[in-house]
């Protein structure tokens, strides 16, 4: 189904006050998605997992490490016209400290933090508004599963 390079989604979100807020990063002018807000994405390099690759992607694309860490039980999935191609993507969610200070790299110009209500006016994929809905109602009622956790080290 999917083409030749491997994609993930990452959705970071902090909880404060019993309220989750999802981290939204603006695209920079000349990247693709320029101007869109998104979540953190990207590609898989060859000699790593795709749950790597979604800690490699904050990092990156953030300077954050994750609080806690989990696989998102869906796949983004779309297609892409240009390239012909069925992208199914695995999604990652990442809990981060209410107080990590956002450090973008040069592929975003923007971010800011938006509760559940706030998203469908920044986010216009549908299947990325679905996940970030499925992930708030696991967040929100407690209910993400031990066998969705991913445990490694993030020093």
């Amino acid at each position: 189904m999917s083409g030749k390079k491997k994609l993930i989604d990452l959705y970071a979100y902090q909880r404060k006050n019993n309220h989750v807020f999802f981290l939204l990063l603006k695209r920079a002018d000349n990247k693709i998605y320029s101007g869109q807000w998104r979540m953190i994405g990207g590609k898989v390099k060859n000699d790593e997992s795709r749950w790597e690759a979604a800690i490699r992607e904050l990092k990156e694309e953030t300077g954050v490490k994750p609080k806690n860490y989990w696989a998102v039980p869906t796949l983004n999935h779309f297609y892409e016209p240009k390239s012909d191609q069925i992208h199914l993507i695995p999604a990652f969610a990442a809990e981060l400290e209410s107080d990590s200070p956002v450090k973008l790299d040069d592929e975003h110009k923007s971010f800011k933090w938006v509760t559940i209500d706030q998203i469908p006016s920044y986010i216009f994929w549908p299947e990325q508004v679905r996940i970030f809905k499925l992930i708030h109602e696991f967040v929100i009622n407690d209910k993400i599963l031990p066998d969705w956790k991913i445990d490694t080290d993030f020093t």
